[in-house]
């Protein structure tokens, strides 16, 4: 006997999007989730094989290897360190962890298109802050719109999707502007791709100052998108929480060892970032000579903020089958790719009729 549906789930979540995927073409320049180009080293691969032969046992519970390595690396005791599955899954848990309900999370936008999800998904309110006109994260408007709910500031610098960045006299006047009760979150994903010496080291202030956060990821600059490996610096007791909060075993065995690995051959993989800053600097200023108003990026990538054709610029490059980020109504990102890739994406730039 089927009865009838009695079970429902949050109402709220009905206002967050589905994922979609990204389009899989055969044959096609993948410039849409800022992966670095090229094949894992074979250090890495032989790790994962060699993890990969005791699947059949837990990972450890708290990334114990991974996290006494990360202390020694970067001069944290372990107590202000938390490992999590991707740098957006450590998003979620601060929420979490910091965050009750009627609380708020405050970021500019357009920022890192997980903010307003993760915050919505843990049941805080999600409070936009916009850019300003030349796609900048706006620290003015931001300290006007901290009030009494809000936990958390995220900082995505360099700021994802634009590139830009924000410099140390502005994340310092951030910093010491929120009220006590504020924790500011440096969100910096793309840190191994900056040249701009006028931007902060988060890891510094992480460690220096009682109200900063700063978290870091394996999936861009050690090419290990496919892993999901991040980590935290924090307040011990906000680095507590948020390992509090974590999924049991969520960084997989073969996701430790990578990243175990990555950090012994990191002169290696940071020299592919080298390459990709090159090449940054070669994809920007053509743009800029086609016409488009391109903002200086720090990421590895860049920005078009194409306005209402942002979905039409897509559909064009799809169509040459070059794959690009585009979001309706603002713009599109695109990863600084290999050469030849790069090369494709700059004809299809060139032909695309404006």
């Amino acid at each position: 006997m089927i009865r009838g549906m009695a079970i429902t789930v949050r109402e709220d979540l009905a206002g967050i999007p589905d994922y979609v995927p990204g389009r899989k073409i055969p044959g096609a320049v993948v410039l849409s989730s800022n992966e670095v180009a090229g094949a894992p080293p074979e250090a890495i691969v032989k790790a994962i094989a060699e993890a990969a032969a005791e699947i059949n046992r837990y990972p450890a519970w708290s990334s114990d290897d991974l996290v006494d390595k990360l202390s020694e690396r970067l001069a944290v005791e372990p107590g202000r360190l938390a490992v999590g599955c991707g740098s957006t899954s450590l998003c979620q848990q601060l929420i979490q962890a910091v965050c009750r309900p009627g609380d708020e999370v405050l970021f500019s936008w357009r920022s890192f298109e997980a903010y307003p999800i993760l915050a919505q998904v843990v049941g805080a309110g999600a409070r936009r802050v916009p850019l300003t006109a030349d796609y900048r994260q706006d620290v003015d408007a931001l300290l006007a719109a901290v009030t009494d709910a809000t936990r958390l500031v995220f900082v995505c610098n360099p700021n994802n999707p634009t590139g830009t960045v924000v410099h140390a006299d502005d994340v310092t006047r951030l910093i010491e502007g929120v009220p006590e009760h504020v924790l500011v979150v440096l969100d910096e994903a793309y840190r191994e791709f900056i040249t701009d010496p006028e931007v902060p080291d988060g890891l510094k202030l992480a460690r220096e100052r009682d109200n900063v956060a700063m978290m870091r990821t394996f999936s861009k600059a050690y090419g290990l998108a496919g892993a999901r490996a991040g980590y935290l610096v924090a307040p011990p007791e906000v680095a507590a929480g948020v390992r509090k909060v974590a999924i049991p075993f969520s960084v997989n065995r073969l996701a430790q060892a990578a990243a175990l690995t990555a950090l012994d051959i990191a002169d290696e993989l940071l020299a592919r970032c080298a390459a990709v800053v090159a090449e940054r600097g070669r994809v920007y200023p053509e743009l800029r000579a086609l016409g488009y108003d391109v903002p200086v990026s720090q990421g590895n990538f860049v920005w078009l903020p194409l306005g209402e054709r942002a979905m039409e610029f897509n559909e064009f490059c799809v169509e040459r089958k070059i794959l690009v980020r585009s979001f309706a109504g603002d713009g599109s990102r695109v990863t600084i790719g290999l050469p030849e890739e790069n090369d494709a994406f700059l004809a299809a730039a060139r032909d695309f009729p404006r």
